[in-house]
């Protein structure tokens, strides 16, 4: 059996332990080390946020069996992509695999902030009220198919290893819990990791209520795509202890922190725009 044969049979699993095992270790940092005071009930919170989670998992699995990892060793055996018809040494596709994957999710990311029918979508994870290593895992289940689809579209024109694939996967969720975790870092360690990560004070300016800062870091991974494209931004206005978390109009928490109001939440109201060029501080705040 060959590596990449075995970890697409085992992808599922490597996938979990991974998840569970940081889901847990951050869980436990935010108790021995939170950075700021919740606003919510954090047993109504987990459990909506993880349900989204469970739900994820089961679509995913029904729609896309292999997910990713499937579809790159599809693809390798196809002969589809860059790195499947130009010879390159396997460890620079690997390295150069993730580090392209991780600037698509950017982009994408940056894509469901300036199209008002996919803000709709991702508005459920900016609502909210706040800010934890569940917030990390929170997406609604019609976000994550369509990034499953641009993965897919990702891989075939890339055709990254499988190897490539997983350490992404992996690396995106470890990070994503990381960096929503709400947990205390030196100012000085932190001044260091976000040249190289997403760190939390780093992400967590993202999660603002005010539009020019919402505008800003959309990295989950790889902190280097804000600095380059001017969409970094170092510190909230009100400072980490002052700044508010989510989105203005949806701060009951029947609407953002109840897991029937969460999968309703992209067909309610309506959004006339929300476009990434919006970046002025105290413009409505129309979202």
């Amino acid at each position: 059996m060959s590596i990449d044969e075995f970890i697409l049979g085992n992808e599922p699993f490597i996938r979990l332990g991974f998840f569970f095992g940081i889901l847990a270790l951050i869980g436990l940092w935010e108790v021995v080390a939170p950075r700021r005071g919740l606003t919510a009930s954090k047993t109504v919170r987990w459990g909506s946020n993880l349900g989204i989670v469970v739900l994820n998992t089961v679509v995913l699995r029904l729609l896309f069996p292999a997910a990713a990892v499937g579809m790159a060793f599809f693809a390798g055996e196809q002969g589809w992509g860059i790195f499947n018809y130009f010879e390159v040494p396997y460890w620079l596709a690997v390295v150069a695999s993730v580090i392209v994957l991780d600037f698509v999710v950017w982009l994408q990311h940056i894509m469901v902030h300036a199209i008002p029918l996919f803000w709709r979508l991702h508005r459920m994870h900016h609502a909210d009220l706040d800010f934890d290593v569940t917030t990390g895992a929170r997406f609604h289940p019609l976000e994550i198919i369509l990034s499953m689809l641009i993965k897919f579209a990702a891989i075939v024109v890339l055709g990254p290893p499988v190897v490539g694939v997983v350490i992404f996967e992996v690396l995106l969720n470890a990070t994503a819990m990381f960096n929503h975790g709400n947990i205390r870092l030196p100012l000085k360690l932190d001044r260091v990791l976000r040249w190289f990560v997403v760190t939390p004070d780093m992400h967590r300016v993202h999660h603002s209520v005010e539009d020019d800062e919402a505008n800003s870091n959309f990295g989950f991974n790889l902190p280097w795509w804000d600095r380059l494209f001017g969409t970094y931004r170092d510190q909230p206005r009100g400072g980490h202890d002052g700044m508010t978390i989510g989105i203005r109009k949806f701060r009951e928490p029947q609407q953002v922190s109840w897991l029937n109001g969460m999968l309703i939440l992209p067909f309610k109201g309506k959004i006339s725009d929300y476009a990434i060029n919006r970046r002025q501080w105290g413009d409505g705040n129309e979202q």
